[in-house]
């Protein structure tokens, strides 16, 4: 009898996706009857690529997609009819996407148009505004209408997906694979000297990352707040991997290259960025993935929007919206550098988004799904 072996393929594009997905490709790769494969649409190339490098994985295919200036009309246009014959030449059994990027969105549409069936990792995050985080909001709910599998980090995220009448039978809660992701390779990669010895001197570190699209309307105003609160806290040195997106060049280095204790990198490798938060006594960012990475290392987050699709973050104490508005971001951060009792008290609260444990619920659950292997229990329960 031919011994059965499904072919697996993990599409993403940016660096987030495929640090949270390369756990999931070593737990396919060790479950029998599987074979991880990987599709790479290239939405963030230089980013990907070194994240790609951390975990020593090299894709199967690779679209290329990415252009400078890239609208979203234009990346959609290109990804779609692409991934459609990629995924045929593949011979693809199932689709795994990641969460709720453009690459997810449309391959996951074009899946569907193949008649291929779709899992979707990190399943059932929402903010309730379309319009917050843009376009992620609307892409990770659109993925939903498409996907068969949904793998949702947390059971508050069961919850969204089971309001919006998704069958059970296809819901798991795994844990969020960010958690896997972080602890592995901050454990494995020692800081940037020059960083190690500032905080051997007693010198604090904070990492800030801003990128958002909607942030980008008022981005220089909150430059502007950064460079206050770090002239406020000069016994701080501030490091902001600055995203290479032109809009997001053009709005801050010109506010924040001056400012004594702010450090303005290139983006860093997963291999820095990971070791670098742990080493921080706070998060400012915008990102998604950055607030359950924090939470992962008891490093307190200030969340730079206005809402989260993470609220159990904020519920759990790790994570303290800050919003957008230049004002009110700038006393947030005052409040939590002038308050190491408050910080203390963050740092220590309970980590809500998983045990590191999340990829291998996922390889289980697909091999469940083809017959390969028993459901696996819920994360929680």
């Amino acid at each position: 009898m031919t011994p059965v072996n499904k072919r697996i393929v993990l599409a993403f594009g940016t660096r987030p996706e495929a640090t949270k997905m390369a756990p999931v490709y070593a737990a396919l790769a060790a479950q029998p009857g599987l074979t991880p494969l990987i599709l790479s649409t290239g939405q963030q190339r230089e980013m990907l690529d070194g994240a790609l490098n951390v975990f020593g994985l090299t894709p199967d295919r690779d679209l290329n997609v990415m252009t400078d200036r890239q609208t979203l009309a234009d990346l959609t246009g290109r990804i779609v009819p692409q991934a459609g014959r990629v995924l045929r030449e593949m011979q693809a059994d199932l689709v795994l996407v990641h969460g709720d990027t453009s690459t997810s969105f449309c391959v996951a549409l074009s899946a569907f148009y193949e008649g291929i069936p779709v899992g979707h990792v990190e399943a059932g995050l929402r903010s309730g505004d379309l319009g917050e985080p843009f376009p992620e909001e609307a892409n990770r709910r659109l993925t939903g209408v498409l996907s068969v599998l949904d793998f949702a980090p947390t059971a508050e995220s069961r919850a969204n997906l089971r309001r919006e009448g998704k069958p059970e039978g296809g819901l798991f809660v795994t844990g969020q694979t960010a958690v896997d992701a972080v602890r592995e390779v901050a454990g494995r990669v020692p800081l940037r000297p020059e960083w190690r010895a500032r905080v051997e001197r007693g010198q604090p570190l904070v990492t800030v990352t801003m990128h958002r699209r909607e942030n980008q309307p008022m981005m220089r105003e909150m430059a502007g707040a950064l460079a206050r609160v770090a002239g406020a806290h000069p016994e701080h040195h501030f490091i902001y991997p600055v995203h290479l997106s032109p809009a997001v060049q053009e709005a801050v280095r010109p506010v924040l290259e001056g400012v004594p204790n702010f450090e303005l990198t290139t983006p860093l490798d997963y291999s820095e960025m990971a070791p670098l938060m742990a080493a921080s006594v706070l998060l400012a960012t915008d990102s998604g993935g950055l607030q359950e990475e924090g939470a992962a290392l008891g490093v307190p987050v200030a969340v730079l929007r206005n809402v989260t699709e993470r609220p159990e973050g904020l519920a759990a104490g790790v994570l303290k919206l800050a919003g957008n508005d230049p004002v009110q971001l700038e006393g947030v951060l005052n409040g939590l550098l002038d308050d190491p009792a408050t910080l203390a008290a963050m740092a220590q609260a309970p980590n809500p988004y998983g045990d590191g444990h999340a990829a291998r619920r996922i390889a289980q659950a697909v091999a469940w799904h083809f017959g390969l292997a028993e459901r696996p229990e819920h994360w929680g329960d």
